[in-house]
């Protein structure tokens, strides 16, 4: 399998355990590349996927559906010699004292001490950009409890994903401009901290909109709601075909 794909290893929200914590894979030629977060439901559909644990993942924010992972990907990275220390994350600096307090502060990484929680993965913190691979990734804050703690990213000329966050109009505009795919949290209703299907229609303007594929539904009668009402969703374990980041088209 050649070219760039997102394979969806959950669409649900945290209450939804039937569709996976919001979770996906970034493929290239059909391998996994880049993972986006690293939720428990959805670390085991990575591991069913494609047998082992992501070499690289970028983080959008620090709530439990999208780390629960962490704990088994520190064991699985540290006692396998091939993986300690090189399992690349890559996250937004304002996150990292979310995810020590959240992850890794509790006593003792091991019963038997001598390694910090850390020392599994290679940190990589970010600003606005990264670059993974020799391809630059742009990195956005979005609409999602508090200020700078919640962040969207995008690979130009490919695929938008917005992490958890309310219409964010202003940042599409900017970051969505190259006629990308955009993965977008939405459920039938909105909330304080999450877009709803009638927000995103009073906000986005159709064009927008058609090139959204929705994920972070209640449940799988709310995402075939959010079919009928004309709305591309995605499913859990679809595969979704991407065009080539730009400059990087064959030929």
């Amino acid at each position: 399998m050649s070219g760039w794909s997102l394979r969806l290893l959950g669409v649900g929200n945290a209450s939804a355990v039937e569709l996976g914590s919001a979770m996906a894979t970034i493929e290239r030629d059909g391998a996994p590349w880049l993972t986006i977060d690293c939720g428990g439901e959805g670390l085991t559909a990575y591991q069913r996927a494609y047998g082992g644990i992501p070499a690289a993942l970028f983080m959008t924010h620090a709530h439990m559906d999208h780390i629960a992972g962490f704990e088994r990907l520190f064991v699985a990275g540290w006692f396998d010699p091939a993986h300690r220390g090189e399992v690349r994350l890559y996250v937004p600096a304002t996150l990292l004292p979310l995810l020590q307090q959240r992850v890794a502060s509790y006593p003792n990484a091991l019963a038997e001490g001598g390694v910090n929680f850390w020392d599994a993965f290679r940190v990589v913190p970010v600003g606005d950009h990264f670059w993974h691979d020799g391809l630059r990734f742009e990195v956005f804050p979005v609409r999602h409890h508090w200020p700078e703690t919640a962040f969207g990213l995008r690979l130009r000329g490919s695929v938008v994903w917005t992490g958890d966050t309310r219409p964010i109009p202003e940042m599409l505009a900017k970051f969505a401009d190259a006629d990308e795919l955009i993965a977008h949290d939405c459920a039938l209703e909105g909330n304080p901290s999450h877009s709803g299907i009638d927000d995103l229609e009073r906000e986005y303007p159709p064009a927008l909109l058609a090139r959204c594929m929705l994920y972070h539904y209640a449940s799988a009668e709310d995402g075939e709601a959010l079919r009928a009402r004309g709305h591309r969703i995605g499913t859990q374990g679809e595969v979704v075909p991407l065009r080539h980041p730009l400059g990087t088209e064959p030929g």
